[in-house]
């Protein structure tokens, strides 16, 4: 059998280096090859000149090809060929960058995943008015970054190494300070840091419930936790949503008729509504829950949003129970740094050292790096003026945007005293408001994914923080003014 052999391709003329260039050497290789191969100049599967032929052409050491060539490995222009040399390698298809930033069609009809995918697509925050975060521009990022190197610069190894399973020890002391604020009285042996509020709900989720139980959550609620439970084959089961809490006659109804084992419920800053449970209420869901043998599951996501009781009423669960019965749970990805995933549960003893066992065999530990980032952002002591500023902004715009919004005929009976987002009612299906939007390249959170029936609602969630760019309002004020 003849065995051919592949053309090498020639070394690039040497002129292409330019050494008084702020660039480095390595780096101009790896430029001027990868635009070479996007360009289609050097095809798939011809053999790039070997490390020797290519520094002798260009004059440099063959340590800066090796650096050139792994780089270029490393990034997919390239593979190695153990004794045969470097091949240039045939590279997928990629999707333009408008392309990619643009929000999706929705061809399968609008559900949780189209939302999130969108969430997800990099678009400028002023056209997301149904996202669920605050700008990045809001955020202290200079906070974030000297933390980042305050701990870098103290450790090599932690960048190394694991962190421990129930997560790092002087972050969960300084939550136990953080939640004692909330009065709720918390060890660090009964904290668990977590990717998150969602790897949370996740633990939660699998360490009390079966495929075929259910799981109670508020309707509306938070979407993504539906389609997460009914893959775990929990049935989940929505609660009206009232004013100051839940549907109480109606707990007690789907309480009797499903028995539960879990209630997942927004105390304070409820999403998507932003309004809190009074105390009248709490004490009776924690009777309810009582009698039917609930675990109870308090996302309070939004903690740092709120003004704190002195200013507006806020009455959390876990601080009346004081984590007998309900299991709390928080985190930092909406007011410190969504990229961070540090989230926290706090639970009864017992049920924190199973939970910490179900993480360390479900993911060995979480980002260290992380979590030493968050317990220094919290000690430098800034973050609560952080907080105070966040808050402030939102209090600016809140009243001036539900103002407008009720100019263009929108309706908003839960007129929200704090929060970011604002329930309204666009007298028409949002599902279609949505679709809408998405041709005009921006995003909405319609109603019917708020819910675990998905059915077709005129509510829609709105962020006043992402409600500022004329853009958004002209979209509205054509389609709800009388415009269109």
């Amino acid at each position: 059998m003849t065995n051919t052999r592949l053309p090498t391709i020639p070394a690039f003329p040497a002129s292409l280096l330019d050494r008084d260039a702020g660039e480095s050497l390595t780096d101009q290789i790896v430029r001027t090859v990868a635009a070479r191969i996007e360009e289609r100049l050097l095809r798939p599967g011809g053999r790039m000149p070997s490390i020797r032929a290519f520094a002798a052409a260009h004059g440099v050491s063959a340590f800066t090809v090796v650096a050139a060539y792994d780089k270029l490995v490393a990034r997919g222009y390239l593979e190695s060929r153990r004794g045969a040399g470097f091949f240039v390698r045939t590279r997928p298809g990629t999707v333009p960058a408008a392309t990619s930033a643009a929000v999706e069609p929705a061809e399968q009809g609008l559900d949780v995943a189209w939302l999130v995918r969108n969430m997800f697509r990099q678009l400028p925050h002023q056209q997301m008015p149904g996202t669920g975060v605050l700008p990045a521009e809001w955020l202290d990022a200079a906070a974030v970054a000297g933390a980042l190197r305050h701990v870098t610069r103290r450790q090599d190894d932690i960048l190394l190494n694991y962190g421990v399973p129930q997560g790092f020890l002087p972050l969960r002391q300084q939550l136990q300070l953080k939640l004692a604020e909330v009065e709720i009285a918390a060890a660090p042996e009964q904290i668990v840091t977590t990717a998150g509020v969602t790897q949370a709900l996740d633990m939660v989720a699998r360490e009390f419930t079966r495929p075929g139980d259910t799981i109670l959550v508020d309707d509306p609620a938070w979407f993504l936790m539906f389609a997460s439970f009914a893959a775990l084959g929990a049935r989940v089961v929505g609660v009206p949503r009232l004013a100051d809490g839940p549907d109480l006659a109606r707990l007690e109804e789907l309480a009797a008729l499903h028995q539960p084992k879990l209630y997942v419920i927004n105390s304070v800053l409820h999403n998507p509504t932003s309004t809190s449970l009074s105390a009248a209420k709490a004490f009776q869901v924690l009777r309810i829950a009582e009698r039917h043998g609930i675990t109870l599951v308090e996302d309070d996501i939004y903690c740092d949003l709120h003004p704190g009781p002195a200013v507006q009423p806020a009455t959390r669960l876990a601080a009346l129970d004081q984590l007998k019965h309900v299991i709390y749970l928080s985190g930092f990805s909406k007011t410190m740094a969504a990229n961070l995933r540090v989230g926290f549960i706090a639970a009864a003893p017992e049920v924190a050292r199973r939970l910490a066992d179900r993480k360390m065999l479900q993911t060995l530990t979480t980002s260290d790096i992380g979590e030493r980032v968050v317990h220094r952002i919290l000690c430098e002591g800034s973050y609560r003026k952080h907080a105070e500023r966040m808050r402030a902004r939102l209090d600016g715009l809140r009243a001036r945007t539900v103002r407008q919004l009720e100019r263009l005929g929108l309706a908003i009976d839960l007129a929200p005293p704090a929060g970011m987002f604002v329930w309204a009612d666009a007298g028409r299906d949002t599902n279609v408001l949505a679709e809408r939007a998405m041709a005009a390249g921006l995003l909405l959170a319609p109603g019917s994914l708020f819910s675990p029936s998905q059915l077709p609602s005129r509510f829609m969630r709105l962020n006043i923080a992402a409600m500022q760019d004329a853009a958004v309002w002209r979209f509205l004020e054509r389609e709800l003014g009388g415009g269109n």
